[in-house]
C-alpha cells in the first residue's frame, strides 16, 4: 500500500511537470501525521536555482512553525535529494528522509547530479570551479563578533 505523504510528494512532482514549474520533483514535511510544509520543483519558472521542492518544502515548513530547526519532522520526496537539498535537510535537523526514486533513476532520464555529488564529497580543488581562499580579518572578526554576542542563536 503506498505511503500517503509520498504520494503527495509524488502528486507535486506531477502537477509540477503539467504546469511547467520546474524539474519533476515534489516533497513534503511532515511532524506528528500532519504536512507542515509541501512543494514541488519550481527552479526554471521562478529562475532560482535554489527552488528545488524539497528547499521549498522546508521553506514553508519552517516558516509554519516558526523556527529554523525541524527536529522531529520528517521529509517524503519523489526522489533522492541532491547534495544541496540533503545540505538543507541536515541543516533544518530533520529526523528522516523518505524518497521514491533514486539519484540513478534520475539519471537515467537526463537529470544528472553526478557531477555534483562528486564535488560534495571531494576537496575544494577538485570541486570542477575556481575556488581560491582569499583571507580577511574581518571575516574572522565578525566570526568573533557573533561568538562573544549575547543576543546570538546558536545554529
Amino acid at each position: 500500500m503506498p505511503n500517503k505523504h509520498m504520494s503527495e510528494a509524488c502528486r507535486l512532482a506531477r502537477a509540477g511537470v503539467e504546469a511547467g514549474r520546474g524539474g519533476p520533483f515534489g516533497a513534503v514535511v511532515v511532524r506528528a501525521g500532519e504536512v507542515i510544509g509541501r512543494a514541488a520543483n519550481g527552479v526554471t519558472s521562478r529562475n532560482d536555482p535554489t527552488a528545488h521542492a524539497e528547499v521549498e518544502a522546508i521553506r514553508a515548513a519552517c516558516a509554519h512553525v516558526g523556527s529554523f530547526r525541524l527536529e522531529g519532522c520528517e521529509i517524503y520526496c519523489s526522489c533522492e535529494p541532491c547534495p544541496m537539498c540533503l545540505g538543507a535537510i541536515r541543516w533544518a535537523r530533520l529526523d528522516k528522509i523518505y524518497y521514491a526514486a533514486t539519484r540513478y533513476d534520475a539519471a537515467a532520464e537526463g537529470i544528472g547530479d553526478a557531477l555534483f555529488w562528486a564535488d560534495y564529497l571531494a576537496a575544494t580543488d577538485a570541486w570542477g570551479i575556481a575556488t581560491q581562499h582569499l583571507p580577511d580579518p574581518e571575516a574572522l572578526a565578525v566570526l568573533d563578533l557573533w561568538r562573544n554576542s549575547p543576543d546570538k542563536t546558536n545554529y
